[in-house]
């Protein structure tokens, strides 16, 4: 009976070394170490090279096509503007009031060289060739004088503005009658400043 009792208590000492060996080796398994990333080929470094490189040539182009666009506006806006300045107006024979024709030629003027401070004018006031030289003379510079005050009240700086008259040494149409002659009475406007708008004859 003794060696029976002893036979078991072995037999339940074993079952337990076995089961604790077992709980200790029962742990999560230990992660392995990721493999080495694969190096890349030729042909992938190749591909690469040339995703950027026509990416690279896009972008080259988009900016140069840009470019090309503001230059394209901004001569267009120049051309409007010089266009705009430069309209002449007209006077009524011996006359420098400023009449309503001319008003509305003048009044978009002043709103473009508003909308471009950095621009000066030369305002050049003309006569036909009816009187005597002094005369004319005179009468340019009341023209072009009054077309400056009038652009000048609509809140233009005055500084802006420089005005000389050629009477009738520089007629528009060089005939001798009444169509010529109300060509002729006028006031022209180049734009001195800045040098790439200059209209200057």
């Amino acid at each position: 009976m003794a060696v029976i009792l002893q036979s078991r208590g072995l037999f339940f000492s074993g079952v337990l070394a076995l089961a604790v060996g077992l709980v200790a080796c029962g742990g999560k398994p230990q992660p392995q170490a990721a493999p080495p990333p694969a190096a890349p080929s030729n042909g992938d470094e190749a591909r690469r090279r040339r995703e950027a490189e026509e990416a690279e040539r896009r972008a080259r182009e988009e900016a140069e096509r840009r470019a090309a666009e503001e230059a394209r506006r901004r001569e267009a806006e120049m051309a409007r503007v010089r266009s705009i300045v430069a309209e002449m107006i007209f006077y009524d024979f011996d006359k420098y009031n400023i009449r309503p024709d001319a008003q509305a030629t003048l009044n978009a003027k002043a709103e473009v060289l508003r909308a471009h401070p950095e621009i000066r004018v030369r305002i050049e006031g003309h006569a036909d060739e009816r009187g005597s030289d002094e005369y004319n003379l005179a009468l340019g510079m009341r023209r072009a004088a009054a077309a400056k005050e009038y652009l000048v009240r609509l809140g233009l700086d005055p500084s802006r503005f420089e005005v000389v008259s050629y009477g009738e040494e520089r007629p528009l149409d060089p005939r001798h009658n009444e169509e010529a002659w109300a060509k002729n009475r006028r006031a022209e406007f180049h734009i001195i400043a800045p040098p790439n708008m200059t209209t200057n004859r």
